[in-house]
Formats: C-alpha cells, sequence, structure tokens
C-alpha cells in the first residue's frame, strides 16, 4: 500500500512531490537499494548513536513511546524514527527529541532524493521509505543524542532499517497475521520475518510467544532470546506493574496509554532498557515512562474540537488506528470499559488488504451501530461491503461519505448521549487527527 504524503510548507511540498515521481508507488522490501543509497551518503546509519530498535505486528510503536518517555525522563536527548506519520510528514522524524521543523525537513528530503536520482540512473529505484529512511539517519547521525528509538517499518529481515548493524538492543512486541503478501501467511512465518532484527552479540528482548513461534524466533535470531515468562516477568496489580527478571525487581504505574494491552508494551521497553549497556537509565526514568508517554491514535478520547463539536453534550469520541484482528481484539474491551453501558457507535474505514470480517467480529458484539466510510487518497473497502458484512454480524448499520457526515448522522439518533470509536486504519486516524484540529506534537 503506497504512502501519500503532503506539507503546508511550499519547500516540503516540492520535495514530497519529487518522492512520490521517483518512488515505485508501492512497498517494496530488500536491502540493496538502501544499502547503496546510504552508502552515497555517506553510510550516516554507521554512525548513529546507540540503537533500540523495534518490531512487532502491533505495539511497536507505544513500546517506542514508552522508550522514548524512559530515555527522556533520565535527562537524556534521543532521535526517533516511527511510521506511518497520521498528519504531517514530519512525525515520522524526531531529532533530540523534537519533530524535524519544515526547514530543515525540505533540505533533508532534497539532499536526499539527489542522491536516490542519481542512484536511479544506475538502476536502483528507491522506495518512499527507504528514502525516507535514508533521511532519518542521515539527520540522527549530523545532531548529538544519547540514544536512537527506531521502529520497523514493515517486517523486519528485509526492512529498510534492518541496516543497522550493532544495536544497544532490539525488541519484538505482539505478533499476529497482517502483510501476508509480503511476511507470510502462518504465524510462523512472520515471527521469523520479525526475528531477522537480531544482531550478533546484542540481545533480543520479546514477549512472551507460544513455543512454535518462540521457536521460530529463536531459530533466526540465533542469539540468546529473553522472552517474556521465562526469562524476565510482568504483573499488573491493582494501579502498578511489576517487572522482574534475573537479580532485580521494579514496581512501576500503570500506563497512562488506556488498555492492558500496554502493560505489556510499557514492560518490553523496560526489559529492553534494562538488557542494554549503552544508555543509562535509572528506574526513576522507567517509572516516569509510564505515565509521561504519549501516542497519538492510540484509544486517544479527542479533545474539543470541530468533530466534537457535532456532538451533543456529554458524548465521547475516541479514535484508534487499529487495523487487524488483533489489534481489534485488544481494543474492544478498551472501548466497551469507556463506554460504561451507553450506546456505543462504531465509525470504521479499512484499507483494501485488510481482513474487514476478521476486524468487524472482536468489535461489532460491543456496539449497537456501525457506520462505514472511505479513506481518503487510499484503496479501501467499498463502505457498501463494509455495511454488508457488519449487518451480518447484527449491527444497524448505515454509510457515509465521510466522517463527519458519519458523526452528524449519529448525533441525530438522539437520546442518550453516545460513545463513538472512530477505528480501522491509521490513515483513516490521520485524517480525524487533522479534521478535528489536533496535530501531534
Amino acid at each position: 500500500m503506497p504512502d501519500h504524503a503532503r506539507s503546508t510548507d511550499p519547500a516540503v511540498q516540492a520535495q514530497l512531490d519529487r518522492l512520490t515521481l521517483l518512488s515505485p508507488g508501492a512497498d517494496v522490501l530488500g536491502l540493496d537499494r538502501i544499502t547503496r543509497l546510504l552508502a552515497r551518503l555517506g553510510d550516516p546509519h554507521r554512525h548513529l548513536p546507540p540503537v533500540l530498535h523495534v518490531a512487532g505486528t502491533n505495539g511497536k510503536g507505544s513500546t517506542c513511546a514508552f522508550l522514548r518517555a524512559a530515555i527522556e525522563a533520565a535527562g537524556h536527548e534521543v532521535h526517533v524514527y516511527t511510521s506511518p506519520h497520521l498528519v504531517r510528514f514530519n512525525e515520522r522524524i524526531r531529532i533530540a527529541g523534537r519533530l524535524i521543523d519544515d526547514v530543515a525537513l525540505a533540505a533533508l528530503l532534497a539532499e536526499v532524493l539527489d542522491a536516490a536520482e542519481k542512484e536511479r540512473a544506475d538502476g536502483l529505484d528507491a522506495s518512499f521509505f527507504e528514502i525516507t529512511t535514508a533521511a532519518a539517519f542521515l539527520a540522527f547521525a549530523r545532531t548529538p543524542a544519547a540514544a536512537c528509538v527506531i521502529e520497523v517499518g514493515l517486517g523486519g529481515r528485509l526492512d529498510a532499517t534492518n541496516v543497522l548493524t550493532d544495536p544497544a538492543a532490539t525488541g519484538i512486541a505482539a505478533l499476529g497475521i497482517d502483510h501476508q503478501s509480503f511476511l507470510g501467511d502462518t504465524a510462523a512465518q512472520i515471527a521469523r520475518e520479525k526475528a531477522g532484527i537480531a544482531k550478533p552479540g546484542r540481545p533480543l528482548i520479546t514477549l512472551a510467544y507460544p513455543p512454535d513461534i518462540a521457536a521460530a524466533v529463536a531459530d533466526v535470531a540465533q542469539v540468546p532470546v529473553l522472552m517474556a515468562g521465562r526469562d524476565w516477568r510482568f504483573q499488573a496489580r491493582d494501579d502498578s506493574l511489576l517487572h522482574t527478571g534475573p537479580n532485580h525487581a521494579l514496581t512501576t504505574p500503570l500506563p497512562a496509554l488506556p488498555g492492558d494491552h500496554q502493560h505489556a508494551n510499557l514492560a518490553l521497553a523496560v526489559a529492553m532498557l534494562r538488557h542494554q549497556d549503552r544508555i543509562p537509565v535509572p528506574d526513576a526514568a522507567l517509572r516516569a515512562a509510564a505515565t509521561s508517554a504519549r501516542w497519538p491514535a492510540r484509544m486517544q478520547r479527542l479533545r474539543p474540537g470541530p468533530l466534537t463539536a457535532l456532538l451533543p453534550a456529554g458524548a465521547e469520541l475516541w479514535l484508534d488506528g487499529g487495523h487487524n484482528e488483533d489489534a481489534a481484539a485488544a481494543i474492544a474491551p478498551v472501548i466497551a470499559s469507556a463506554a460504561r453501558g451507553r450506546p456505543l457507535n462504531l465509525v470504521v474505514g479499512l484499507l483494501a488488504n485488510k481482513d474487514a470480517l476478521g476486524i468487524l467480529r472482536h468489535l461489532a458484539p460491543r456496539a449497537t451501530s456501525l457506520t462505514a466510510v472511505s479513506i481518503p487518497d487510499h484503496a479501501h473497502h467499498d463502505p457498501a461491503d463494509l455495511a454488508r458484512t457488519s449487518q451480518e454480524l447484527g449491527l444497524t448499520v448505515t454509510t457515509a461519505r465521510d466522517v463527519t457526515a458519519a458523526l452528524t448522522g449519529i448525533a441525530a439518533f438522539g437520546g442518550e448521549p453516545p460513545v463513538i470509536l472512530i477505528a480501522g486504519s491509521l490513515y483513516l486516524a490521520g485524517a480525524v487527527l487533522a479534521a478535528n484540529d489536533e496535530l501531534p506534537d
């Protein structure tokens, strides 16, 4: 699924237009193109601060948010590279704690695109993500910081970020079925792709997996794997999370990010930091990360804005970018708890390559209605098809041209103020945040 990016800054937009024209317009995996491009730029990936490299089907972005929060709470500056962006391309590249500004971004993209065009003359067609990754590494190599937090884009073994050769630690969050056309149709095949980020002599820390998945990870990693439930543990209590491992114990607050699934993401971040030796992070900073980490469009309650103003007083509008079955299973109990028995209305848009029935079957039992919408600028499930699938699951369904129309329709239902969850795609989530004037910072 190709990326799309726009900017209100003309200089940045000019480079994004170049990027769209240059890249092949689809996801591509492999390390040859990114390696050649980085070589032309002076191999910036070999000159980065200590790196924490995170893969996973779900939860890797939240894990990165906890890592960043802990490192910053320790008084350090940290670079962060994540994807996709929600509203602004700048969100992908955070330099020493701040989103890259437009002036620096335009210059950086121009430099990388110039190099990519020279490589293209030699037969290289770098992808959107490869050029973005090269730009991030170039920025990080030029600016001092104590650490880099790098999120894998797709898979791991052949992801452009996997040119990193000596990370401080690698981690794998929750595993599930997604991107089958690239990674395989079984959980074990996908696990093998994710485990490809392991590097000799550096720890690989993972969540707990079934025996066949754990075996697949260990087989590919070829390094000691420190797995939750075996080599380290975490346990939720009423108002805290207990982390234990060889010769240590730590109690942190429960994560401020909503949902029990965030317990595992926080625990993975804590374990990664405790099993590396390049970035000093005291226990106090690990505790602070639990409550200070923020990660937009993950069970986010929207603030007052143009979209929430469409709803009656007392209504709640929630947003989540989860886009596969495991993500839907995780967020379903969270939104049900938030609803506290009140009517729950779903607004859902899904990319064309997503399993609509697998996602909707977890959300439908919690809801009273579903409005299916399109996703701007992306190939998506036809709202009428989503509506038919939802109707088969027993929901009252309708379609709307966009989220604004969907919310207007829900508001017209009358009765008790509703709770609404907009879900199904990070691209949809980005459009919602922009429409509500709630830009990630």
